[in-house]
């Protein structure tokens, strides 16, 4: 497959510096690690948030966390797609008989944000046993379904993000408030926010789909159609669609950024 071959690339050109890459996997994992040790301290000193304990809260970090680390490994070629635009790079992607969606997916994969993987990876492994859940596998589902899902909302606000290039040719700064802002935001409930922000991020931009819906349903609080919120994290991989039409609509506006 032609995406696997982009993979062994990136990993060959990875590997000729490996000090270097293990610098940055360490420099991600810490990021994350002392970010997390906020969140420790702030429920060290206040208890709750909105009747949300630290572990519960915890969970939705490390599903957000290890979504965002999946979405970077994978979509980075969209989140630097303003370099391609810039150097006129993406006048050969479209020659080539192959998707352009394809393309930019391979030109970016980032292996270094394992580290940042790593971290939400232990954060669930260190959580799931101190929480008032018993673990079925309906639940366990509905965890992974968490985490695919927001993979797919984060690699889909990444496409957006592109899409704005063909327009910008560099890429603007207030596309990172759904990017990294983004990652912060849905690593809380999405109820201690006031209700202009929970409509939007549930109805525009679905991450109270794929973390607050669904942490409803693990945490037994969804009384009524306990069922549909463990399903929800789907409307995230949805919400690629929409963003792939937005992204068509662009590369039919796309005039070269010439020479």
């Amino acid at each position: 497959m032609l995406y696997t071959k982009y993979i062994k690339m990136n990993l060959k050109a990875v590997l000729e510096y490996r000090l270097s890459a293990w610098l940055l996997g360490i420099a991600q994992f810490l990021t994350s690690f002392f970010w997390f040790i906020s969140l420790y301290l702030l429920f060290r000193r206040f208890g709750s948030i909105e009747g949300w304990s630290f572990t519960e809260v915890a969970l939705c970090f490390a599903v957000t966390n290890s979504a965002f680390a999946l979405s970077e490994c994978f979509a980075r070629g969209f989140d630097i797609f303003s370099r391609m635009i810039i150097r006129g790079d993406f006048d050969r992607v479209l020659l080539r008989p192959r998707s352009a969606v394809l393309q930019i997916m391979g030109s970016g994969f980032e292996i270094t944000r394992a580290g940042k993987l790593l971290q939400g990876i232990l954060v669930l492994i260190l959580v799931m046993p101190r929480m008032d859940i018993i673990w079925t596998l309906d639940k366990i589902v509905t965890l992974l379904f968490m985490i695919i899902g927001g993979t797919a909302v984060f690699t889909g606000v990444f496409i957006l993000g592109a899409t704005v290039c063909f327009f910008t040719v560099e890429g603007l700064e207030f596309i990172n408030i759904f990017t990294d802002g983004g990652r912060e935001l849905a690593s809380y409930p999405l109820p201690i926010y006031g209700k202009w922000v929970q409509r939007f991020f549930t109805f525009i931009i679905p991450f109270g789909c794929v973390n607050y819906l669904p942490l409803m349903y693990l945490t037994g609080r969804a009384i009524q159609h306990p069922v549909l919120y463990m399903l929800t994290p789907l409307l995230g991989i949805l919400f690629i669609g929409p963003c792939l039409l937005v992204w068509k609509l662009g590369v039919r506006h796309y005039a070269s950024t010439g020479s």
